[in-house]
């Protein structure tokens, strides 16, 4: 271990999370009706949807990959002992990459080329995107180069990740490992710590409540005269719009 090690594996955590938590929380207090993707589909939406598809259900499932080795790493382990279901896995996991890599350079290369949508593009959007760009191809890169990394972010990366959470960082495993999965490592904490100052920050304010959410009861082709009569007794309460 030496001093860049140190700042790069834990100095560089502390402060991606703490500017995260703390930019976030105050982009949604203070600005939260405004939190926006700011989509740009209304003005040249032509051929665009499936790039967007393949990059947000791309992005979801590598995500997710990675939460679940994060959160379960003795049980990813113990699933992956099975050759088969390590190679299926791995393959999933590389065409989900492959379809975001597809997707995102789809949408940069429409956000550079058409004129109304550079219209609404800041330098934030231009960097987050070069970022995403950046560790998508590190990740395939790993993924061809340095197989079966279910197995070895079980065994070596989660224990580090679980130890900055714990503020007790262990990175003995991470300041061995290759050039390229540390740049995929660093990069992931830039990212992180850049998302409240990106569209990247819409995620937080994403309608999940609507999975748990009752059905809303709509009512159709009533007259007007006599839904708002006050003695109609089509609701319990007396309606407020009379």
């Amino acid at each position: 271990m030496n001093l860049i090690d140190n700042v790069l594996f834990v100095g560089l955590p502390y402060a991606a999370i703490a500017t995260f938590l703390v930019g976030a929380i105050y982009r949604y207090r203070a600005t939260g009706f405004k939190v926006s993707s700011l989509s740009s589909q209304f003005l040249e939406g032509g051929g665009i949807y499936i790039f967007a598809v393949l990059f947000h259900w791309g992005i979801l499932v590598v995500f997710l990959g990675h939460l679940i080795a994060f959160l379960f790493p003795t049980a990813t382990l113990a699933w992956h002992s099975n050759a088969a279901r390590l190679i299926a896995d791995e393959v999933i996991i590389f065409t989900f990459g492959l379809a975001v890599l597809i997707g995102l350079v789809a949408l940069f290369i429409r956000r550079l080329s058409s004129p109304r949508i550079r219209v609404v593009t800041t330098g934030m959007d231009i960097v987050i995107e070069l970022l995403l760009l950046a560790q998508i191809v590190l990740g395939l890169w790993i993924a061809l180069g340095y197989r079966w990394g279910y197995y070895w972010f079980a065994s070596d990366m989660s224990p580090y990740l679980w130890s900055i959470l714990k503020l007790n960082p262990q990175i003995e495993a991470v300041s061995a490992m290759p050039a390229v999965i540390k740049a995929h490592i660093v990069g992931a904490f830039i990212i992180i710590g850049m998302i409240p100052f990106t569209r990247l920050v819409h995620f937080l304010v994403a309608p999940f409540h609507y999975i748990w959410r009752p059905y809303q009861r709509v009512i159709w082709y009533w007259d007007r005269k006599r839904i708002r009569d006050p003695l109609m007794p089509w609701t319990e309460t007396r309606p407020r719009n009379n």
